[in-house]
């Protein structure tokens, strides 16, 4: 007869058994992330979720009352992202705890474990049967990544060739949508979103690290756009993520058209920026009404990510209608006139050196102060002699912008010229 320590001990290891044993009969009948979630919650009687390595939800058995002592405890952020970075192996919630898992696969993190008990601790045995979900968790995910890398480069030839003009045929173009489950039929705005290069204080990335942020920032744009949307298109052109939003129940009173549904999705990708998320910069086009203006519709995206990223610096979501005289230099297609067109007006004010650099940041006060010289020193902090030497020598090299209203539009526009053609 088994007694005491023994006893648990052998009760213990025929629960992680049992469990590992349901958990892979879950897979093999092409169960999900879900079922394994409330198969360990049932079992060891806890609150479970995956999420991805940065802490979006991907799966979870967690009751209202779970979710809220994440909250409170600072583990969850108001988007409803995990945080992870926070959790660690253990992190403390009251007279419970939480503990973290990797999911890996091959030395390669794939997601996360998350076990909740508020009231009490998680024992070791506990431990060891999440270590079997997990171990079971990754067959699942490395098969079902093997199956969506394979949609996503098909999905992602398709609409490549849509959005350059290769698919002529609308028939064909129709069938494949609904084959992928998307809605071409509707009025959309084209959003394409990058991440911005590291900043100068950071280490180079390595190509392995490039494209984990990028696997990572498309699978959270694809979860968001289902969450919009489940019909929306959003697939990974390597070096991009473009999605093809519907616009929002009462996007009449949006400020620009799409604003509201593209902050939303810009607003729930971001999160609170933890665990490892990258910046990123976002570029959106006019409506596109129809198949055929698509094409447009994603050169104007693309147009609005460069420029808007130019003229505002990384993470910066920039609406290809609000790009004012921008989205007129933007359409000039030859970039080798633009720079003409800047040396021809500015002259040596267009070299790349600091004097012409601080020139130009001097110019550019003054013609938004109307050449008012005393406004324009206050806010340079400049004495006034200072500027007005300054003012002279600047006529002195582009000619009479006090007095000639043609020369200083000359000069806005090509200062305007060189923010975008560089």
């Amino acid at each position: 007869m088994i007694t005491g320590d023994h006893g648990e001990a052998a009760a213990a290891l025929a629960r992680v058994d049992a469990l590992h044993t349901g958990l892979t009969q879950i897979v093999l009948e092409g169960g999900n992330l879900d079922g394994i979630a409330a198969e360990v919650a049932r079992v060891l009687g806890v609150g479970v979720l995956f999420s991805s390595t940065d802490g979006r939800e991907r799966a979870a058995a967690l009751t209202p009352e779970q979710r809220e002592v994440l909250r409170t405890h600072g583990l969850m952020d108001p988007t409803g992202r995990l945080r992870t970075e926070r959790i660690g192996q253990t992190a403390p919630v009251g007279g419970g705890e939480a503990r973290g898992l990797r999911v890996a696969a091959g030395g390669v993190d794939l997601a996360r474990l998350v076990c909740l008990r508020a009231d009490g601790p998680i024992s070791s045995d506990d431990v060891h049967a999440l270590e079997r979900a997990a171990a079971v968790a990754a067959l699942l995910i490395t098969r079902e990544e093997a199956v969506t890398a394979v949609e996503n480069k098909y999905q992602g030839d398709f609409l490549r060739d849509l959005l350059l003009r290769r698919t002529a045929d609308e028939e064909y173009v129709a069938e494949h949508a609904d084959t992928f489950g998307w809605d071409l039929r509707r009025p959309v705005v084209v959003v394409a979103a990058e991440i911005d290069p590291p900043g100068a204080d950071e280490p180079a990335a390595t190509r392995s690290q490039r494209r984990q942020w990028q696997e990572r920032f498309s699978a959270a744009w694809r979860q968001v756009a289902r969450g919009i949307d489940p019909a929306a298109p959003c697939v990974d052109f390597t070096s991009e993520v473009v999605t093809l939003l519907p616009l929002a129940d009462g996007a009449d009173e949006d400020p620009v058209a799409g604003h509201g549904v593209v902050r939303r999705a810009v607003t729930a990708v971001t999160g609170d920026k933890g665990g490892g998320r990258r910046p990123f910069s976002v570029g959106v086009s006019r409506v596109a009404h129809s198949l055929e203006e698509l094409p447009e519709a994603y050169a104007q995206a693309r147009r609005a990510v460069e420029v808007g990223r130019r003229v505002s610096g990384g993470g910066s979501t920039t609406f290809f209608d609000q790009l004012g005289l921008h989205r007129l230099i933007a359409l000039v297609p030859d970039t080798a006139e633009l720079r003409a067109f800047t040396r021809d007006v500015l002259g040596p004010l267009a070299e790349t050196t600091a004097e012409a650099a601080d020139l130009r940041e001097t110019l550019q006060v003054l013609l938004d102060t109307n050449f008012n010289v005393a406004e324009a020193a206050r806010l340079q902090f400049f004495h006034y002699n200072t500027m007005r030497y300054r003012v002279s020598k600047l006529e002195r090299l582009l000619g009479p912008l006090s007095s000639d209203p043609h020369l200083r539009l000359d000069v806005a526009v090509a200062l305007r010229v060189l923010e975008i053609a560089g």
